[in-house]
């Protein structure tokens, strides 16, 4: 129903202003309310996605494998024949040759030359095409260099994760610790105010209390740095708030061990993990270098053609000739009678000017330019200094140390799985060994509870009880998450990744 509110008939507008203020303000923390209540839960899933899609490592990477492509490309297009055109554009000035007349002349003018160049190699021994295909092999090695680097950041990321899912049970467990010995405190505080107990007893609860409590703010403080452990694996700002969801740890799949023996899982690893890849891949591009260093070795052939004409603009002015009389010409011829007569030469004057002297338009001076050529170029590689056949050792080298690099890589993987699905089988032992300390101590823990609660037992031996018990849950847990891990790790070196 509207609220409308009237002074001596009129509506009070401030009264209004206010009741909606009221209602936005609540609207606001409501919302901010229900904001925090629904903020998102990260899984394990979703620590990874954001780890991979934010780490430097794996952008570099990312951007490696560009690099592997552009370079792919490049040598493709090599095999297309190279077209180049050039212009250039001056002013000359001093003796120089016309490049409209081919005279040499002392004259300045304006010049412009045009030439289009094309040339393809016809027979190269193969070098380009074997280069190709070694371009294909890195660029296939560069994108699983960057697969490898996202498995070993999501098994990272994994770890962390579980690590905090142990720091929250460990907390879970010293906080039921620390409920368990208030409640064991009131029942002593009311005994001892009864006078049926000591006070020695209560100060012993009291005692263990304070021991729990600091064990509870201690794993606590665990959860917080296990959890900035994990915001750094996945490159998140340490302010950003992070809530996991928390499966229970014994809901986690697990491959039974039998499916993990390291023989069946080093032949799975050989197939699909990334690194495998990359080494064999790195062999074959390597193996194709070397034919394209063998090719560069022998001669090779090429074709050429080209075109060019050039233009030059000049504007040379004319003057009139005006006889002033003669003089001698340093020449003479014989009189006749034993004599010479001095020969005399006309003399100029420069008169006034009556044009010019210009250069051919541009078109006829390309079209009187314009000149073609087009060849054949062989190549033999005489001697350059040991070069091509350096280039060629080098590269037979480079295969065989790659080659011993992936033995080294296999037999090391070899050895990495061993060792885990021992660990794995180590952890699987203390982890059913810890649950049955476990049972055991929970049954101490309830006789003595029931000696305790009749007077046959002292406070000290009980406490001592339910610490046994409380050391035995924290080992359990530490344990479960352990062998969880352990198997998690020879699942990961299937190549199926890691799955929670």
């Amino acid at each position: 129903m509207p609220f409308i509110l009237f002074i001596r008939g009129k509506i009070d507008i401030r009264i209004i202003l206010k009741l909606l203020m009221k209602i936005v303000f609540v609207s606001i923390a409501l919302f901010l309310s229900f904001s925090g209540f629904c903020q998102q839960k990260w899984t394990l899933q979703d620590c990874v996605n954001f780890a991979l899609q934010n780490n430097v490592t794996v952008k570099q990477s990312a951007i490696q494998a560009k690099v592997a492509d552009i370079n792919l490309k490049q040598s493709r297009l090599s095999q297309i024949p190279t077209a180049n055109f050039n212009n250039n554009d001056g002013y000359r000035f001093g003796k120089s040759q016309n490049p409209s007349t081919g005279i040499l002349e002392n004259q300045n003018y304006f010049s412009v030359g045009l030439s289009f160049q094309s040339s393809a190699e016809i027979f190269n021994w193969f070098s380009k095409k074997n280069t190709i295909l070694a371009n294909e092999w890195s660029a296939m090695s560069a994108k699983a260099s960057v697969e490898k680097l996202k498995n070993d950041l999501a098994l990272t990321v994994a770890n962390s994760y579980l690590q905090v899912l142990l720091a929250i049970e460990q907390e879970n467990i010293a906080r039921i610790q620390v409920q368990q010995d208030s409640a064991q405190l009131e029942i002593v505080r009311k005994q001892v105010n009864a006078g049926t107990l000591p006070e020695l007893n209560a100060v012993e609860v009291e005692a263990q209390l304070a021991s729990d409590s600091a064990n509870l703010i201690t794993a606590i403080g665990n959860i917080t740095q296990a959890k900035y452990v994990l915001k750094s694996n996945m490159n998140l700002d340490a302010a950003t708030p992070l809530e996991l969801e928390t499966p229970p740890v014994e809901k986690i799949p697990v491959e039974p061990i039998a499916d993990l023996q390291p023989d069946h899982v080093y032949a799975l690893a050989l197939q699909n993990l990334p690194q495998q890849r990359v080494s064999q891949y790195n062999i074959n591009a390597a193996k194709k270098n070397v034919l394209a260093a063998k090719g560069s070795l022998h001669p090779s052939i090429s074709a050429y053609g080209s075109l060019s004409t050039n233009y030059g603009y000049f504007r040379t002015p004319i003057y009139d000739q005006v006889l002033s009389g003669y003089g001698p010409s340093g020449l003479v011829v014989p009189d006749g009678s034993g004599g010479f007569i001095d020969v005399q030469r006309p003399l100029y004057t420069i008169g006034g000017k009556k044009g010019f002297v210009s250069a051919d338009p541009l078109g006829t001076q390309f079209s009187n330019n314009f000149g073609q050529q087009i060849g054949i170029s062989i190549s033999f590689p005489v001697f350059n200094g040991w070069q091509a056949k350096a280039g060629y050792k080098r590269a037979q080298l480079n295969v065989r140390n790659l080659e011993y690099q992936k033995e080294l890589d296999d037999a090391n993987l070899k050895q990495d799985i061993y060792q885990a699905y021992n660990a794995a089988v180590v952890a699987m032992e203390k982890f059913t060994s810890s649950k049955k300390a476990v049972d055991v101590a929970q049954q101490t823990y309830d006789f003595s509870t029931k000696r305790y609660t009749v007077g046959m037992l002292t406070t000290l031996e009980q406490i001592t009880n339910q610490n046994n018990l409380f050391k035995a849950k924290l080992q359990y847990i530490l344990n479960q998450f352990d062998y969880v891990f352990k198997m998690k790790v020879l699942e990961f070196y299937k190549g199926q990744g890691i799955k929670l």
